[in-house]
């Protein structure tokens, strides 16, 4: 009986290129894992009305963690259209099966490592190492959005003041996204990044908010990182809003260690320090729950180009290295990062991102040999 149960779910398009990737460099490390194929993504949503089905969410509730790809995710309307004849005006609405997944698991914690590897022609920098936590299944992406806008919703919201100006819009004309932070829920990913910190000897944390404008939620976010902060001495908080945050990495990235922040706002900061770094193809995540871990690459399924081994890896063999780490397998995930940072710095065997014409596959290959060599 294998050690570990890792649900395998490569998803649309280039996720099923990397995930061979993924699984080149897994069997080379010969990790005691049984590995189980789960369906996600577009095509389940055209022939089922369900991206993430009930099986899948099975196999997910029976394993230790999972590894995924990429899927293709389109807005309300576009989806509609794509459903298969027989499922139309059925009342299937399309959600991303990867929000699903982080809520249905409670997934609170995405972690993204943002390092700039020496020999990559496309850092902003070479000294850049910083790490985004973002809150993961709260805030703007927690799903409560209205449209239209049911009268009962409307006639609460109007008791603010605020609403007074919207009075006389008909409720069709009005969408609402709502912006739910809870206390535990702030507490829980300031912790983790203070704790990151203090494990990596990192000096500083810097919470990436708006609390001049979004007073309430923002607000709850930086009082209780002021808070937090009390019980770590040796860790200067600093405070920012998101707007000048993505000024400050544009212009000193090296000067951060571990920034935190919420679901949108983490969102969009860490793909400005993907760039940094090299854009997406360097870009992997944790998604990380009390009791199981989801880690995947940060990029899009790019459909055009599926199936030509053409998209750089090194963001999903990452994936793998941050897996490594969280089952405890801290000697394999050090010799993985070190081969990666070997392969990088050669800059003999790399995709045609980085200026070359060798294919995901070869890159795949190139790692192993140096993992084999350590």
């Amino acid at each position: 009986m294998a050690k570990y149960k890792i649900a395998w779910l490569p998803g649309d398009g280039v996720g099923n290129d990397v995930m061979d990737c993924a699984k080149i460099v897994l069997d080379t490390i010969g990790l005691d894992a049984e590995y189980i194929l789960g369906d996600v993504g577009w095509e389940f949503w055209k022939k089922e009305g369900n991206p993430l089905p009930d099986r899948t969410i099975k196999i997910l509730k029976e394993t230790d963690c999972c590894l995924f790809g990429a899927i293709t995710s389109k807005p309300k309307d576009e989806a509609q259209k794509e459903l298969a004849p027989e499922l139309q005006d059925k009342g299937f609405v399309y959600s991303s099966p990867i929000v699903g997944i982080r809520q249905l698991l409670n997934l609170h914690t995405n972690m993204r490592p943002c390092k700039a590897f020496e020999g990559n022609a496309l850092n902003y920098r070479d000294d850049i190492d910083l790490v985004v936590f973002r809150e993961n299944t709260e805030g703007l992406y927690a799903g409560v959005e209205f449209h239209p806008v049911p009268d009962e919703v409307f006639k609460a919201l109007m008791t603010h003041n605020k609403m007074k100006k919207f009075k006389n819009v008909p409720l069709d004309d009005l969408a609402i996204s709502t912006r739910i932070f809870t206390r535990k829920g702030c507490q829980s990913i300031i912790r983790q990044a203070f704790e990151y910190a203090k494990k990596h000897n990192r000096k500083s944390v810097t919470v990436v908010e708006k609390p001049n404008v979004i007073r309430e939620t923002s607000g709850m976010m930086i009082r209780e990182a002021r808070k937090i902060a009390n019980d770590n001495p040796g860790i200067e908080l600093w405070e920012t809003n998101v707007d000048a945050m993505c000024m400050w990495l544009v212009k000193n990235p090296q000067d951060y260690d571990v920034l935190v922040a919420s679901n949108m706002f983490g969102d969009i900061i860490s793909d400005l320090a993907a760039q940094l770094v090299g854009g997406l193809g360097f870009a992997a995540s944790g998604n990380i729950g009390d009791n199981f871990a989801l880690f995947e690459p940060t990029h899009g399924s790019a459909p055009k180009y599926a199936g030509q081994y053409k998209v750089n890896p090194t963001a999903m063999i990452q994936s793998v290295k941050l897996m490594l780490d969280w089952l405890g397998e801290k000697e394999d995930a050090e010799k993985l990062d070190q081969a990666i940072a070997k392969v990088i710095k050669e800059s003999r065997i790399k995709t045609y991102d980085l200026g070359g014409r060798n294919t995901s596959l070869e890159v795949a290959e190139e790692v192993v040999k140096r993992f084999e060599d350590l």
